[in-house]
């Protein structure tokens, strides 16, 4: 049984899986208890699959699961996730703008017991302006509302505790409130710095609609379920007799 799983869902990243990947192994390899890598394709309809299978057919400890139609990051890493069997989770984008060398430092507060969710923190990006001002006011509005104190929510490489599954709610964009999750079942969630690289292979997927339209609803959506979560879990008043 490996300590460490990495769960990357993949949608039309041709030309990025084999240097990530490459990296990533890099990265994991070394560390005691071992990994295993969860590539969940989300129905790609260029060359990913084939450079997912290729990494597979190279590494025992890499396994690919098709989805077979694009249903949605959410939705691809709620699978991976389901498939993971480290007592440690690590998750990434595939488009290559992570840097899987972060990793170890997310690992190290772990281990040394101070979160049960590390997140990254792209201090710099590269990325169009226009999707870093909004990705800034969408932070600051998620933070005033869900109280979940992360400034960059948008930052897919974390470590977490296998424990904190357990408080995902299956959102459309699961991914994007995932600390606030967290945090609202009670976990310890920490922020740290890490690489952000330009975007070399494909382009984003991001448009007007799950850039700006989607989060909105979503983030209404998590709100109101995070309250009626606590309100389930709010001990009741003792009736007099």
């Amino acid at each position: 049984m490996p300590r460490f799983s990495l769960v990357v869902p993949f949608f039309q990243e041709a030309g990025n899986v084999l240097p990530l990947m490459g990296h990533a192994r890099e990265v994991l390899g070394p560390l005691e208890g071992g990994f295993e890598a969860i590539l969940v394709d989300d129905g790609s309809t260029d060359s990913t699959v084939s450079e997912l299978e290729a990494v597979a057919a190279a590494d025992p400890a890499c396994r690919v699961i098709r989805m077979g139609r694009n249903q949605g990051q959410a939705f691809a890493l709620r699978r991976g996730l389901g498939e993971a069997r480290g007592e440690v989770i690590l998750t990434m984008d595939g488009d290559g703008q992570n840097d899987p060398r972060d990793f170890p430092a997310l690992i190290a507060l772990l281990d040394r017991g101070e979160a049960d969710l590390v997140c990254g923190w792209r201090s710099t990006r590269y990325d169009p302006w226009v999707r870093k001002i909004v990705s800034r006011v969408g932070n600051a509005l998620r933070r005033h509302i869900l109280h979940d104190g992360v400034r960059d929510s948008g930052c897919q490489l974390r470590a977490f505790r296998r424990e904190v599954t357990a408080a995902l709610l299956p959102t459309r964009m699961m991914q994007s409130f995932l600390p606030a999750m967290a945090v609202a079942g009670g976990f310890r969630v920490r922020e740290v710095p890490v690489r952000h690289h330009p975007r070399r292979h494909g382009a984003s997927k991001y448009g007007p609609w799950n850039l700006i339209l989607l989060p909105l609803i979503e983030l209404a959506r998590v709100w109101w379920q995070l309250r009626l979560s606590a309100r389930r879990a709010a001990p009741r008043p003792r009736s007099r007799s």
